[in-house]
């Protein structure tokens, strides 16, 4: 999913979820925040394809996979919230729902899935999302009014 579409989702939890101060940050940060992977892969991207768009370029990391959990729930405990796992695999959900190739279990295994509800398009999948995590929010922005 593209990051819009994460930052919709997560503004809707922490509506919901009445969160105030770092639990806010927290949701963030793991909601949209682990997608920091990105620009830490740009540089083998540009040294691979160049300025080219490349469809299919593995672009996650082990942060954006399930496999992070590992890290995750123990961060949690530390901290006393379970806002960083809750974020997390509403991310990781999200991803999973495009075809786009993921690693759940990277780097300790080289197992490959493309996800689930591989008969719809991406696109048509990020744009309902969109528009029902829009209306939602807009709803519950307008209902505290």
């Amino acid at each position: 999913m593209k990051l819009p579409t994460h930052v919709l989702a997560t503004t809707l939890g922490v509506k919901a979820l009445g969160l105030h101060g770092g639990d806010v940050a927290l949701a963030f940060a793991f909601g949209c925040g682990i997608d920091i992977d990105h620009l830490l892969k740009l540089p083998f991207y540009l040294k691979s394809v160049g300025f080219k768009d490349r469809r299919g370029y593995y672009w996650r990391s082990s942060l954006q996979e399930p496999v992070a959990l590992l890290w995750i729930i123990p961060l949690s405990i530390f901290l006393g919230t379970v806002i960083p796992i809750v974020f997390f695999v509403i991310h990781i959900a999200m991803d999973y729902s495009v075809r786009f190739e993921k690693m759940p279990f990277y780097p300790y295994s080289s197992y490959v899935t493309r996800g689930w509800l591989l008969g719809l398009s991406d696109n048509l999948k990020e744009a309902v999302l969109f528009v029902l995590l829009a209306c939602t929010t807009s709803l519950l922005f307008l209902a505290a009014r």
